[in-house]
């Protein structure tokens, strides 16, 4: 028999146990919106590198024309249970500027480098200003990991 229950964690845990979320995760949801046109919410594979979150999209997509006309964005881990949302802003890096260490990383987790595609992308760097997780209602109080930046457990 399974158990089903969740046990409330204290902040450390929740922040180490976000880490490694955001170190192994593969998939994520990222927001963004125009002044004109509005929100746009897409899933994209992404890298975390212990300090930001890397992304790519097409250099022509709504996701980077969103990003370059308001870089604050949200993210979040595709997990209901087991919520991590991120709110930053995205630095927008054409495949020609992006840090050679980012790209490499990125290519090297997924087995697929942009740069070598025909098409142009973009890579996004969010780098977080807010982090929040929790598991369920008895985790709400306590969520927030990270404000303007800095960890706050």
């Amino acid at each position: 028999m399974r158990n089903t229950e969740i046990v409330r964690r204290e902040g450390p845990e929740r922040r180490r146990e976000t880490l490694a979320r955001l170190d192994r995760e593969r998939d994520i949801w990222l927001s963004t919106s125009h002044p004109e046109h509005g929100p746009h919410q897409v899933p994209l594979w992404f890298r975390w590198d212990g300090r930001a979150c890397w992304l790519c999209t097409g250099e022509a997509s709504v996701t980077a024309r969103n990003a370059r006309a308001e870089p604050r964005v949200r993210l979040a881990l595709p997990d209901t249970v087991d919520v991590v949302l991120v709110q930053g802003e995205a630095e927008c890096f054409t495949a020609r500027d992006v840090p050679p260490e980012a790209a490499d990383g990125f290519a090297g987790k997924f087995g697929w480098d942009p740069r070598e595609e025909e098409v142009p992308f973009l890579y996004l760097r969010v780098t977080p200003r807010t982090v929040r997780a929790w598991r369920g209602e008895h985790e709400q109080h306590g969520r927030v990991l990270m404000r303007d930046g800095a960890w706050v457990v």
